[in-house]
């Protein structure tokens, strides 16, 4: 009985103690040295990460387990995209998050810009992307990061998507394995990496409703069948393969249902895959609903507590929402931050820190340089000769300042340094090699502010445009105020007192001043469009962030005033206002120079780019502005002409046969000039594959323009015919096939053996550089299924980047296991492999067959 009473009187003074000793270390820090393990039972080393959650978990108050499951309001000078407060209390560390899925973003300075991840994926290396995803991790807690929100892992639908820059591929698998090799990349940091968006945003249209005025996002109709072997895939392979802590829920509908509050995808993502980490909700207008996105399975609300701070606390008493899922939101997101290691190796960096570093730099060099595709090279025109080449024209606004090397959006990276095209391309060529620059262009950005005495507005004095403005966001109504405005470039409601929500036509004429081809931009974010001459330049319903439209040339007359038309409202903006009108005069002499330049040079090399990313898809593929012209003016002024593509993704080349060579170098980050320049004079063989099939035509694909907004539901017809299954199934011809990449060298492939049986088997090739250069190949494995299965003609399901020196050869081997040959039976709703023979298939792109066997299944 004594020894009862002794231990009760031992624990009532332990609980004494630990209600009266000092505070605990701040959010962020470690344990203090010496302090008793017993008050943090949770920090005993043997104890499995779901075990230290529920040791934790057992010791936190309703209030405390709110406070976890949603972030707070950040100062708006923070470099940060949320935050969730840790708990001084029990030790929890604060959760910081990051944007970064092409380097740390929110306008962190001190980083690494590097390039954009359909680079990365076009790279076919998960060894490089992991190193990446290292690079990341380590920059984010450099900065004091400890949520990396990235990947990306969207499949890319249509080229059309304005966030294709950051998504990888078409393809499920090669979307798999790269990214569970940048997942567990950044892990490896004790960063939590955060693949998104879960899932189906495949398009920026209608992706978040309207914001300011709410209503139901666009609704995604798509089988069972097309989630589970086109959109799922990439997000299995980063739970299963890469150890994602956490995976963060879309904007739109899915069949209906709110991706954030939807039950049956993500209860795949748990009950099916067995995920322990959390769910976090997308930014600000994901969540609608508390009791349905709780009980459905998110597990924290980003960036605010709209719906997860006191209204879930109700739904909790009151029991809307059980306490056992409360208990289990919370557990989650303790399991993911003591298994990745945020309570055992907390961040130690500051915003403030340089976390770029030489090796990181070179790290974004060699990825620019392994992800970008040699797509022609006609007569051995690439690569450039420095010991024999005397001159070279530099052609385009992207070669100098202007450069594009990153997306748009929250994706968009504040560089740490930057070598441009024009300086890379100049230093490599050294001084025996004349170098001139002619930008011939002036890009894809937008253009000079339309100046208010080329405009006369349609009623009043002048000059300028007239102004009508609305107090709803589509132009109905009485006007609230009309007036004459000189210019439209702003980034404040023009008139005093106008709503949240409004909108505004301008109306005039434009008096060119010389006959010739004018060019105009819109750059802004929200609805807006403009017309010239009763043509219809740019559209846009819905641009959440800034965008610039930078249609083709239009064709004036010195004198002849021409109507002009502006619509605009920034409703659908999340930025607030932004707009702004630009032009170009017609400037032969610009063009002429870079024409000139290209005929007094032995080669010449023409930079041209676009400017896509969050918040708007494009209306076609073609490239912006007068690029296609001056593509067209230069080639014929000198044959050896090379084409450097930075876009964000597939683009037109109505003037491809008759450019010598051409490369697509995507958005390759802030070592752009020195990574192309090796590339060009051979000091590095391209061995870029396409990540996506490259359209011939804007009608080709399974997509070429998404609903209307206000229908707000996009039907996936196609099902699982998504990028080269689609071409494949319909034989349609793309202009580049998925896989493809040319090389300074050329490749052998023989010797092909299929061993093993049925569900577990291996298959080999020898592959030969039977070139005179080094280089590396990517082998590539697809599989054609028998009809029972109801498969695309082919699939890809293995692949591997070899590099080999002249003559030098190797075998390179494949597995193939019961998933490689598996498809989704809607009808047992389960994975089934259909019995009979299939087809291997092994070669240089989905096209580009060099062995072939057979291989029989039971």
């Amino acid at each position: 009985m004594r020894c009862r009473i002794a231990r009760l009187l031992a624990a009532a003074v332990m609980f004494l103690f630990a209600m009266t000793a000092p505070a605990l270390p701040a959010a962020g820090s470690p344990p203090a040295v010496g302090s008793p393990s017993a008050l943090r039972p949770w920090m005993r080393p043997g104890l499995s990460p779901a075990q230290r959650a529920d040791r934790l978990l057992a010791r936190m108050t309703l209030d405390e387990k709110i406070a976890m499951v949603h972030g707070v309001q950040v100062p708006p000078t923070a470099r940060r995209a949320g935050q969730v407060p840790g708990n001084r209390r029990l030790g929890i560390p604060d959760l910081v998050l990051a944007d970064g899925p092409n380097g740390v973003g929110n306008g962190n300075t001190g980083v690494t810009a590097f390039p954009t991840e359909n680079a990365n994926a076009a790279a076919w290396d998960p060894t490089l992307t992991h190193a990446y995803g290292r690079a990341l991790g380590a920059e984010q807690a450099g900065k004091g990061h400890n949520v990396a929100l990235a990947p990306t892992l969207n499949i890319l639908r249509t080229p059309l998507w304005g966030r294709a820059p950051e998504a990888f591929t078409e393809d499920p698998y090669l979307n798999g394995q790269t990214a569970a090799a940048e997942v567990s990349g950044i892990q490896r940091q004790h960063v939590i990496a955060t693949p998104k968006h879960f899932v189906a945003n495949n398009q920026e249209t209608g992706r978040q409703g309207v914001p300011v005025l709410g209503g139901p996002t666009v609704d995604e109709l798509i089988s069972q069948r097309a989630l589970q072997e086109i959109y799922y895939p990439g997000f299995a392979a980063s739970v299963h393969q890469g150890g994602a802590g956490a995976v963060m829920c879309a904007y739109n509908r899915i069949n209906g249902v709110y991706a954030c509050e939807n039950p049956q995808t993500l209860g795949t993502l748990k009950a099916g895959w067995g995920f322990d980490g959390f769910v976090m909700s997308d930014w600000a207008f994901a969540t609608h609903d508390t009791v349905a996105a709780a009980n459905a399975g998110m597990d924290q609300e980003m960036p605010l507590g709209t719906h997860f701070g006191n209204a879930l606390k109700e739904a909790v008493l009151s029991g809307a929402v059980p306490m056992s899922r409360l208990d289990d939101m919370v557990r989650r997101i303790l399991t993911a931050m003591f298994r990745i290691g945020v309570f055992d190796h907390p961040v130690s960096g500051n915003e403030a820190a340089m976390v770029s570093s030489p090796a990181h730099r070179l790290l974004a060099r060699r990825i620019a340089e392994q992800g970008s595709v040699l797509l022609r090279n006609e007569h051995g025109a690439l690569p450039l000769d420095a010991g024999r080449l005397r001159s070279l024209a530099v052609i385009g606004a992207d070669a100098g300042d202007a450069t594009q090397i990153g997306e748009g959006g929250s994706g968009t990276v504040v560089p740490s340094g930057l070598v441009t095209p024009l300086a890379g391309i100049t230093a490599r060529a050294g001084s025996g090699v004349r170098v001139s620059y002619a930008p011939g262009t002036l890009g894809a950005g937008p253009l000079p502010v339309l100046p208010a005495s080329r405009l006369t507005p349609a009623a009043g004095s002048g000059p300028g445009l007239l102004g009508t403005y609305y107090a709803t966001p589509d132009l109905s109504g009485a006007p609230v105020a009309t007036r004459v405005d000189r210019t439209l470039d702003t980034t404040a409601p023009p008139v005093a007192g106008l709503p949240t929500v409004w909108s505004a036509r301008w109306t005039g004429t434009f008096t060119p001043p010389a006959t010739g081809d004018y060019r105009f931009s819109l750059a802004a974010a929200g609805a807006y469009r403009l017309c010239v001459d009763g043509r219809q330049l740019a559209d846009n319903k819905y641009a959440d962030f800034p965008a610039t439209a930078a249609p083709a040339p239009v064709h004036l007359t010195a004198g002849r005033p021409v109507p002009i038309l502006v619509d605009y409202s920034p409703a659908q903006s999340v930025v607030g206002t932004r707009l702004h009108l630009g032009w170009q005069p017609p400037a032969p002499a610009l063009r002429q120079r870079a024409v000139d330049a290209a005929r007094g040079a032995d080669a010449a090399v023409v930079f041209a780019g676009d400017a896509i990313g969050e918040g708007t898809d494009r209306t076609d593929l073609a490239l912006p502005g007068d690029s296609d012209q001056l593509i067209h003016d230069v080639a014929a002024a000198n044959p050896r002409t090379v084409v450097v593509l930075n876009t964000g993704a597939p683009v037109l080349m109505p003037w491809l046969h008759e450019v010598a060579g051409a490369i697509e170098a995507w958005y390759p980050g802030q070592e752009s000039g020195n990574a192309i320049a090796a590339l060009l004079f051979g000091d590095v063989n391209p061995s870029g594959r396409l990540p996506m099939t490259w359209p011939a035509s804007a009608r080709q694909g399974p997509v070429s323009s998404y609903d209307d907004l206000h229908r707000r539901v996009e039907p996936y017809d196609e099902g699982i015919l998504v990028g080269y299954r689609w071409y494949d199934a319909t034989a349609q011809r793309p202009l580049f096939p998925f896989g493809y990449g040319l090389s300074y060298t050329t490749f052998r492939y023989s010797d092909l053996r299929i061993a093993g049986q049925g569900r577990n088997a291996t298959v080999s090739v020898r592959v030969t550089n039977s070139g005179r250069r080094p280089g590396a190949e990517v082998a590539q494995l697809y599989l054609g299924a028998p009809p029972a299965a109801q498969e695309p003609p082919k699939q890809l399901k293995g692949y591997q980047k070899v590099t080999l020196e002249p003559g030098e050869s190797t075998r390179v081997s494949f597995h193939l296991d019961a998933g490689s040959f598996a498809s989704y039976d809607t009808g047992l709703q389960r994975w089934t492999v259909h019995a009979g023979t299939y087809q291997v298939m092994v070669g240089g792109s989905s096209r580009d067959v060099r062995a072939a066997g057979w291989l029989a299944v039971t």
